[in-house]
C-alpha cells in the first residue's frame, strides 16, 4: 500500500538535518527528542506551515514544498487537521461557532450551514461533549476546550491529524481524556503525527521517532495497544528514551 505521508532528505537551515521518514494510512506516529531537537520545526514544515531549505514532503501524490503559499494553505485547510498545546479558540464565539469557523471558511458557497452544524453536532458527540455547543470557552475545562479543539481540527474531514504537544497544557485527568479520544479515532483510521515530550503519551503511539540535533537517531516499534498493559508500553519507552540519552 502506497504510504500516506512520506518525507525525502528535509533539511531546514541549522534546525533539520536530512530528514527521511514514511506514515502509514491509519498510523500514528510519535515525534520526541530534547527541547531544541527539531520537533516541532519538523511538524511545521510537513505539513507545509513552514519552508525548508531542501527536501520533499508527499501528501498520497502531492508534493508540498513545491506548492505556491495559497495551495499550501487549501491543502491544510481540506487535508489536514491540526491540536496545538495553545488552543487558539476565538473568545467572542461560543463552543459549536469554534469548531465550525473554518468549515465555514473551506465551504463557502458550497455547503449550507445547517449540514455544518450536523457534523460538528455529530463530531461532539463522538469526542463526549455534546451539551456544550452554547458555552463560551472559559466555561468549560481545559480537557473539553480540547476535545473541542480537535472537533474542529476534524470537520473537514482531513486525511491526517498533526497535533503538537496535545496534552501539554492539560492536567494529569484531562490529558488521559483526550489520549483517549485520540487513540478512539485512530482505531477508526485516522493518521496522526504528534509532537510529545510525554512517554505516556508517546506509549499510546504505533511508533516513535527520536530527534537529536535535528537528525533521527533511533525508531521505536510498538504497535497498535493490545493487551499489552499500557504501563509496560510506558516502561517500554522510558528504558529506550534512556539509552537514547533521554
Amino acid at each position: 500500500m502506497e504510504p500516506l505521508l512520506r518525507v525525502k532528505g528535509l533539511s531546514k537551515s541549522g534546525i533539520l538535518n536530512d530528514i527521511s521518514f514514511e506514515m502509514g494510512q491509519g498510523e500514528m506516529l510519535a515525534v520526541m527528542g530534547p527541547s531544541g531537537s527539531g520537533k516541532s520545526t519538523l511538524l511545521y514544515n510537513v505539513s507545509g506551515m513552514d519552508q525548508p531549505a531542501s527536501g520533499e514532503v508527499w501528501l498520497r501524490n502531492t508534493e508540498i514544498t513545491g506548492l505556491a503559499e495559497d495551495q499550501k494553505a487549501r491543502l491544510r485547510l481540506h487535508r489536514m487537521g491540526f491540536v496545538f498545546q495553545q488552543m487558539n479558540m476565538m473568545t467572542n464565539l461560543n463552543i459549536l461557532d469554534n469548531i465550525l469557523l473554518s468549515a465555514l471558511h473551506a465551504n463557502r458557497g458550497r455547503k449550507m450551514k445547517a449540514v455544518l452544524q450536523l457534523r460538528a453536532q455529530i463530531l461532539m458527540e463522538k469526542l463526549s461533549i455534546s451539551g456544550l455547543e452554547e458555552r463560551k470557552i472559559t466555561e468549560v475545562s481545559g480537557g473539553q476546550l480540547q476535545r473541542a479543539c480537535i472537533c474542529r481540527s476534524l470537520i473537514n474531514e482531513p486525511e491526517i491529524l498533526f497535533a503538537d504537544e496535545p496534552t501539554g497544557a492539560l492536567n494529569k485527568g484531562a490529558a488521559e481524556e483526550v489520549m483517549a479520544e485520540l487513540e478512539k479515532l485512530n482505531r477508526e483510521g485516522m493518521a496522526m503525527l504528534i509532537v510529545t515530550h510525554d512517554s505516556k503519551v508517546a506509549s499510546r503511539c504505533d511508533r516513535i521517532i527520536y530527534l537529536l540535533d535535528g537528525r533521527i537517531c533511533g525508531e521505536l516499534m510498538l504497535g497498535k495497544v493490545t493487551g499489552r498493559l499500557e504501563r509496560q508500553r510506558t516502561d517500554l519507552v522510558n528504558n529506550w528514551l534512556l539509552k537514547m540519552g533521554w
